[in-house]
């Protein structure tokens, strides 16, 4: 199930606003969240002493005083519940409980088949997070809101996946109804490079403006995020850049049934079919990697061709979104001194000067766990939502003698 933009009862007027700045770090006193929401002081005093009474804020010491009183500093409430974050791959899963001040309180990883269909890989990862839960002393009844990455086109609203190219029996499966059986708590479902745009831009780039998040793996696929703000589209299908038609490459069939596509020419999966067509061993690519920086020159050849098409589709990009920062990510991310330098030679060649000039494109670290971080940056905020603030308030009025969005003379 995911939050609604709105309620629709104006009984948190306010409240969700204040949350956010709180949580994402903007403001860390009543004087900021008055300056930074454009309220009474008044106002946010009456809201910050009721979220403090619904324990989703505590007060976490005093600050620098600038003349006066010393401000007392506030922050979310990191006990005020748990998260449960899953990134889940074609073959292999990366699971995480958090508490709400973002703190990771366990984490685990293991193989799995998506083949064998949305009942036997959802039981195996309940298993799991109630087995972490157990380990933690923690209940269910703690989970405040759940985030899941999946390699498969996904309908944000609903949680639903679409017509999945490499998930056999999810087409139509809705995620979150399968999970409300086991917790009582929000699902939101996305489309895995989103959830690994969402844990770049908080581990990572931040200070990004305009970030284009592109995973080259399996599959590849693009994340869009502006001034903070993930972009689906009005579908949840945008930044699905692998099936950009790679010019007079028409001759390449892809899975999705059109041709010359850039997943089909330049990912993982393809680059591991070239290979096997000249009788190198390669399934996967985790293959292609190895045989990579084991020096194996057919391998970097057809790496090196991958970029330059990767990098040919992002021009295009570059010169239509014009963002600050490219970060590549995925299994071939690895390849920097192939891969990433095709990529940059491409789109410094073909994009216009001024929507380079301050383009920085860069890998993302191996090893990073960025996809379990966006997972449960994407529960964080249902946790700490609109919605999430009414259930706490239960029949509670909130009564303010200033309107909210006023100050006073």
């Amino acid at each position: 199930m995911r939050s609604s933009g709105a309620v629709g009862d104006g009984r948190d007027d306010g409240l969700g606003q204040l949350l956010v700045l709180l949580a994402t770090g903007q403001a860390s006193s009543k004087a900021e969240l008055v300056r930074l929401s454009g309220m009474s002081a008044s106002t946010v005093s009456h809201r910050v002493d009721l979220l403090l009474s619904l324990g989703l804020v505590v007060e976490s010491g005093e600050g620098r005083s600038t003349g006066g009183r010393r401000p007392v500093l506030l922050a979310v409430n990191p006990e005020a519940g748990l998260v449960l974050a899953a990134d889940i791959g074609a073959s292999h899963y990366d699971i995480a409980i958090a508490d709400l001040g973002q703190q990771v309180l366990a984490r685990v990883s293991g193989a799995i088949d998506l083949a064998d269909g949305p009942d036997a890989v959802l039981s195996e990862l309940v298993a799991e997070f109630q087995r972490m839960l157990g380990e933690l002393g923690r209940s269910a009844e703690e989970v405040r809101a759940i985030g899941v990455g999946l390699p498969a086109p996904v309908e944000f609203a609903t949680g639903t996946v679409v017509r999945p190219p490499i998930m056999p029996g999810w087409d139509g499966f809705s995620v979150p109804d399968w999970f409300r059986s086991h917790f009582q708590a929000p699902v939101l479902v996305d489309n895995d490079v989103n959830v690994m745009a969402l844990g770049v831009y908080w581990d990572h780039a931040s200070s990004a403006e305009q970030l284009l998040v592109v995973k080259v793996a399996t599959g590849i696929g693009c994340g869009i995020i502006s001034r903070g703000q993930l972009h689906r589209g009005a579908d949840g299908a945008a930044g699905d850049i692998g099936h950009i038609r790679v010019a007079g490459r028409e001759d390449v069939v892809c899975r999705c049934g059109n041709s010359g596509c850039l997943e089909a020419l330049a990912s993982g999966a393809a680059i591991a079919r070239q290979l096997q067509a000249d009788g190198i061993e390669a399934q996967n690519s985790r293959d292609v990697v190895q045989l990579a920086h084991a020096g194996d020159a057919r391998a970097l050849r057809a790496v090196r061709e991958a970029g330059q098409h990767i990098g040919e589709v992002l021009a295009s990009l570059v010169n239509f979104y014009n963002p600050d920062t490219i970060v590549i990510g995925g299994a071939l991310a690895e390849l920097r001194d192939e891969l990433l330098a095709a990529i940059r030679g491409v789109i410094y060649q073909r994009a216009l000067p001024l929507a380079t000039r301050k383009l920085d494109v860069i890998a993302l670290p191996p090893d990073q766990h960025v996809a379990v971080i966006g997972a449960i940056m994407l529960a964080r905020q249902e946790a700490l939502s609109r919605t999430a603030i009414i259930s706490r308030l239960g029949d509670r009025p909130i009564i303010d003698a200033c309107p909210v969005g006023t100050k006073k003379p």
